[in-house]
């Protein structure tokens, strides 16, 4: 059914709005959109009157949003990213497509960046776009095509297939394992031990899979695993570490295994997207590349 015109205003009419809600200011709207003030006063006027409802308050020289007012510019200001994400996609790859990927910040740069430019290769028409999420998101209310998750097969409204699996295993520098000698999975109680946000209970998982017994006291607590990486390069502590996304140190000693005892996450990582966009072309692609891609690791 097609919505009623009084319920699609303008762009302009929209921005004027949103910018004066952002700012709390018609006077900084009207500098931000090189209007001037009278103008964006009429724009948000012609709004109130289309939509028969008051979104600012006006309290002598200044204003301020009422609460529906406040729900309204937080809608508006989504919708016009959305349409200018759109627009500068359409510009940017007129004659391909363009592919919006959610990812996990180390996963995208230690494993899915370096092997973009064979994708990129085989399919010259698509532009892929990355924006960090470390957690579930709802697809209704982001410009993103697709995310990569780590995690269990559940993303509500969501269709997904798996990737791969991963092996942990406790790393150190050099020096730490040589300043405390771990020879058996409990010694490693004696140094700090860092930590993943997103992964409070990996430590204690490994500790049970090991037969160590009683409470682990942890250290300082990381959102990525690159800087939990960097902390235990400096010999900060031990980190739980995925062995694929730490190779390279691994490989210069940079990173030693503090005990060789690994374990299987019972998490894994897919990929991820909304039910509506499953046959967009460039979401195919990518998808079946990175499916293949990743084949050896499941």
């Amino acid at each position: 059914m097609q919505t009623p015109r009084r319920f699609l205003p303008s762009t302009a009419v929209l921005a004027a709005f949103e910018a004066t809600a952002r700012t709390g200011s018609m006077t900084l709207a009207a500098r931000e959109l090189s209007l001037t003030q009278s103008a964006v006063s009429r724009q948000i006027k012609i709004l109130e009157k289309q939509l028969e409802v008051e979104l600012f308050v006006r309290e002598r020289q200044t204003i301020r949003l009422t609460a529906v007012g406040d729900t309204y510019a937080r809608e508006v200001r989504e919708a016009l990213h959305k349409i200018s994400t759109a627009s500068f996609n359409l510009h940017a790859n007129p004659s391909g497509g363009t592919l919006n990927l959610a990812i996990l910040p180390t996963f995208g740069t230690r494993w899915l960046a370096p092997r973009l430019p064979r994708f990129l290769a085989a399919n010259p028409g698509i532009t892929i776009n990355l924006a960090t999420r470390l957690s579930y998101f709802d697809f209704r209310t982001e410009a993103l095509d697709a995310a990569i998750h780590f995690g269990h097969p559940e993303w509500p409204g969501a269709e997904m297939v798996l990737l791969r699996s991963e092996e942990v295993v406790p790393a150190c520098s050099p020096a730490l394992k040589r300043q405390h000698g771990f020879r058996v999975a409990g010694d490693l109680k004696q140094a700090p031990l860092l930590s993943i946000s997103t992964r409070p209970q990996a430590w204690d998982r490994w500790f049970s899979l090991h037969d160590v017994p009683g409470r682990t006291f942890q250290g300082m607590v990381f959102d990525q695993f690159a800087t939990a990486a960097q902390a235990a390069i400096a010999g900060v502590g031990v980190a739980l570490l995925p062995t694929f996304l730490i190779k390279d140190e691994l490989a210069s000693r940079k990173l030693v295994r503090a005990i060789n005892l690994p374990m299987e996450s019972p998490e894994r990582y897919h990929l991820v997207w909304p039910s509506e966009r499953a046959t967009y072309p460039p979401l195919q692609a990518f998808r079946e590349w990175l499916v293949a891609e990743t084949a050896p690791d499941r």
